[in-house]
C-alpha cells in the first residue's frame, strides 16, 4: 500500500447511510417489505430515525433484526387486543411497551447502531429527538397518536406521536452522522381534490384536531423532504393506519418492497454520489 493510500485510509471514511421511518400505523408493513428488499440489494444503514411506526421499525433495525424477523413479531402481535384498544379513545399503551420490552429491551444508547426516535412534546408543541433513554417507553411515546392512545410520560413531561412535528425525521439522521439519509412517506399519495374520500378526510381531520392536544406543523412531512436525498414513496393511499388485517398487511409489505425494488438502481446510484467525508469524532 502507498503512502497515499496509508493516508486516504487514516483520515477518510466510507459513506454513512442513514434511514428516516416516516409514520403510518399499520402503514409500516410496507418499512418491511422495503427492508427486505434492501438486503436483497446489499444495501445497510448505518443510523436509523424514525416517527411512530418508524421509530419501532428503526428501533427493531437498529438492534439487529431482519425484516423476516420483524415480520414474525408482527405475526406474534394480539390484533384482538391491539383492535380492541383502538375503539377506546386515549387508551393507555402500556399494553405496546410491554410487547415491545420483550424485544428491545434496555437503553437506546445500547442498541448496536446509532438511533433516534421522534416525539412531540405535549405541552410545548414541539419536536422531540430522543438518543438515550428507555427504548420501550420512548417509542411508545412516539407512536402515542390521539384519539387513540393518550400521552406517555418520559422524564416527568407527556409526549405524543412524532408525526405531529416530524413525519419523517431526515435531520435527526443528519445530527446521527449520516452522510446521505433514505426516508420513506408512508402517506404520500393523497386523494384527489373536491373528491368524496378527500372531503371526508377533510372532515376526519378536523374532528381529530379538536380533541387533540398537539398539532400538527406546517412542515412536519417537508422538513424530511428537505433534509433527505431520496425520499420513497409506496402507495399506500388504498389503505388505513389502523387497518391490522393480516390479509391487508401482507398488501402493504409487498406494496413497500415492489416500491424499493422499482427504485433501487435510483438509490444505489444516490448513495454512490454522495461524498465521502473526513472522519469525524463520535461521542457514541
Amino acid at each position: 500500500m502507498g503512502l497515499f493510500a496509508r493516508i486516504q485510509k487514516l483520515f477518510v471514511r466510507k459513506r454513512v447511510v442513514g434511514l428516516a421511518l416516516g409514520s403510518g400505523g399499520a402503514k409500516g408493513m410496507a418499512h418491511l417489505g422495503a427492508l427486505k428488499a434492501f438486503e436483497e440489494a446489499g444495501i445497510r444503514f448505518q443510523v436509523v430515525a424514525g416517527s411512530s411506526i418508524g421509530s419501532i421499525v428503526g428501533a427493531l433495525y437498529a438492534k439487529g433484526f431482519t425484516s423476516n424477523d420483524m415480520v414474525q413479531i408482527v405475526e406474534s402481535l394480539n390484533r384482538k387486543e391491539f383492535g380492541k384498544n383502538l375503539l377506546n379513545p386515549f387508551s393507555d399503551l402500556s399494553f405496546a411497551e410491554e410487547f415491545l420490552s420483550h424485544y428491545l429491551e434496555g437503553n437506546i444508547e445500547d442498541l448496536p447502531l446509532p438511533f433516534a426516535a421522534w416525539a412531540t412534546d405535549g405541552v410545548t408543541n414541539e419536536g422531540k429527538m430522543f438518543t438515550s433513554g428507555n427504548l420501550a417507553r420512548i417509542l411508545t411515546a412516539s407512536s402515542a397518536i390521539p384519539p387513540f392512545f393518550r400521552g406517555v410520560d418520559v422524564d416527568g413531561r407527556r409526549y405524543y406521536d412524532g408525526a405531529f412535528t416530524n413525519s419523517i425525521p431526515a435531520e435527526a439522521c443528519r445530527s446521527l452522522g449520516a452522510d446521505v439519509v433514505i426516508g420513506i412517506d408512508l402517506s404520500a399519495q393523497t386523494y384527489a381534490e373536491g373528491s368524496t374520500e378527500s372531503r371526508f378526510s377533510r372532515i376526519c381531520s378536523l374532528a381529530v384536531a379538536k380533541v387533540s392536544p398537539v398539532k400538527y406543523l406546517a412542515d412536519s412531512k417537508q422538513r424530511g423532504y428537505d433534509s433527505a436525498d431520496f425520499v420513497l414513496q409506496p402507495d399506500l393511499l388504498a389503505y388505513r393506519p389502523t387497518d391490522v388485517s393480516r390479509e391487508n398487511m401482507s398488501r402493504m409489505f409487498d406494496v413497500g418492497y415492489e416500491a424499493a425494488k422499482a427504485n433501487m438502481e435510483t438509490i444505489k446510484e444516490v448513495i454512490r454520489k454522495c461524498p465521502k467525508r473526513r472522519e469525524k469524532r463520535s461521542s457514541r
